[in-house]
């Protein structure tokens, strides 16, 4: 079977910074750099960016190039049964994440409109949780449907689907010419008229005011790999599908640093757009920095039209121009995390593309709707804690661990990338996947089990409260250990069946 291919190098490259810039990233990066030793955290940053980020970029472009597949006809073409199975873990990853992470993008869509005449009020937090989601007051129960949620999720699915129904080159790599461009220019907007606000260099300040004794403390290490980790959509299967698309005579390497450096360099900017107008919030308060920074959905959904509120003038201009940076930063993303599963589903059945994008996407689409209820936010944070630290994390440890010790392909791969590629690849790349990045996801899984599975976590006061955010046992284990595990357990399932006749003959196409 003839793959499609980009239309050129910068249209992979946008696309995969795409991915990776993501919605999170906007608001993550900033919180992890200012609670980690601030200006000394960029460190550990680099350290892990060119150490694990960068290799493991690497890896997955090199995977996917070689193999010409997505993840799991890739790990098939590698290695045979032995590890197809690890691919579809990674799909279905990303599936779970792509129906939740719709309908943060559909508040962002719908934050647009209510910035225009910042009608979400003077108590920001009461609109988020009472007028706009509705939230019920007993998690794990759906209740109604939240209508202001629904239409935008609908709206968000439709321009998702309806891009990748055109294809990789006209569709995929067609939005994200007009996306990326047009979201960096918004961004560079509001970071210029953010750092010329009353406050601003409060805000910069601790932003950038290193600590060095921090970076002294393990934790601090571990912050910085696993934000990168995070940050660069790897171990989502995303990485490995778009590279498969690539012409045979790509630069592997080249790519790679691009796509790093490219993602790194914004989530600077917003770094300082960030703490730019948190500066300028806290000024107007009469209060530290410390006091207004916050993670999560309550920075960008709560602080950040509390912000908008105090701004001098044209509030509505740059309340609309933030949330609709949020919002194509989340469309970026969505398109390239569905595209996991629409080309593994179209590969592994032989379908057409409009048959798996109309079956995987819609699914996923109907799915979502769980999470536009009055109870979805409380399953949306379950399920974004669990499969993010034992999904993602977990597929990446097995991924370089399988790749490296169990299937020793890393000599293979390497001569492949070097083969085609002007930055040759020596010992520090084969040291950091096959040494640095499993003792870190390692230490990093074993830290989570050992506060999930012992049920240790902590209030603010130290005391135990059982299960995360105190969610009942129930809860817990079908809305959050469930999700988690049945995206293991499923991806054994499809690994089980054969593949269509079509994609017998890579053997003769070495």
């Amino acid at each position: 079977m003839e793959r499609s291919q980009w239309g050129t190098r910068a249209g992979f490259i946008m696309a995969a910074v795409g991915s990776a810039i993501g919605l999170g990233n906007i608001w993550r990066f900033p919180y992890v750099a200012y609670e980690n030793g601030g200006g000394a955290f960029f460190i550990p940053y680099l350290f892990a960016l060119l150490t694990a980020g960068i290799p493991i970029l690497i890896l997955e472009f090199t995977i996917g190039h070689r193999y010409r597949g997505s993840a799991p006809l890739s790990f098939f073409r590698m290695s045979g049964k032995k590890a197809e199975w690890l691919g579809w873990w990674a799909v279905l990853v990303s599936f779970v994440i792509s129906v939740y992470y719709a309908v943060i993008i559909a508040w962002a869509m719908r934050y647009t409109i209510f910035a225009i005449n910042q009608a979400w009020g003077e108590d920001t937090q009461a609109f988020l949780f009472g007028d706009f989601l509705q939230l019920g007051d007993v998690p794990g129960q759906t209740g109604d449907i939240v209508w202001g949620v629904f239409i935008p999720l609908v709206l968000v699915w439709a321009i998702t689907l309806g891009i990748l129904l055109a294809g990789v080159k006209k569709g995929i790599e067609a939005a994200n010419r007009i996306f990326i461009p047009t979201l960096v220019v918004i961004f560079l907007i509001i970071v210029i008229r953010a750092v010329t606000l009353d406050g601003a260099m409060m805000g910069l300040n601790a932003f950038f005011e290193p600590n060095f004794d921090a970076i002294m403390d393990p934790s601090v290490w571990v912050a910085a790999y696993g934000h990168i980790f995070f940050s660069l959509s790897v171990a989502f299967a995303i990485m490995i599908t778009y590279s498969s698309y690539l012409p045979k005579k790509s630069d592997i390497t080249n790519n790679a640093f691009i796509t790093g450096f490219a993602n790194s360099s914004f989530e600077l900017l917003a770094g300082i757009g960030v703490f730019a107008v948190l500066g300028f919030m806290a000024a107007q308060s009469g209060v530290e920095v410390s006091e207004v920074a916050t993670a999560g959905v309550g920075l960008a959904f709560v602080v950040f039209p509390q912000i908008i509120n105090e701004f001098p003038g044209l509030n509505g201009l740059f309340g609309v121009l933030f949330f609709l940076s949020l919002t194509l930063a989340g469309l970026t993303s969505l398109m390239s995390i569905t595209e996991t599963y629409v080309a593994a589903i179209s590969e592994k059945f032989g379908t057409s593309r409009r048959k798996a994008v109309a079956f995987g996407g819609g699914l996923a689409a109907a799915i979502s709707i769980l999470f536009a209820t009055q109870g979805g936010l409380y399953f949306l944070d379950l399920a974004d804690y669990y499969i993010n630290q034992f999904g993602v994390a977990a597929v990446g440890l097995v991924e370089v661990v399988m790749v490296v010790w169990i299937l020793r392909k890393a000599d293979n791969l390497k001569t492949h990338a070097n083969g085609i590629s002007d930055i040759q690849l020596g010992g520090w790349w084969k040291f950091s996947l096959g040494v640095i990045t499993p003792i870190v996801l390692g230490y990093m899984m074993f830290g989570l089990l050992r506060l999930n599975v012992l049920q240790q976590h902590t209030d603010g006061e130290g005391n135990i409260i059982g299960n995360y955010e105190g969610y009942s046992d129930m809860f817990t284990l079908f809305g959050g250990v469930a999700v988690a595990a049945g995206a293991l357990i499923l991806g054994i399932l499809f690994s089980l069946g054969k593949w269509h006749k079509s994609h017998a003959a890579f053997e003769e196409e070495k």
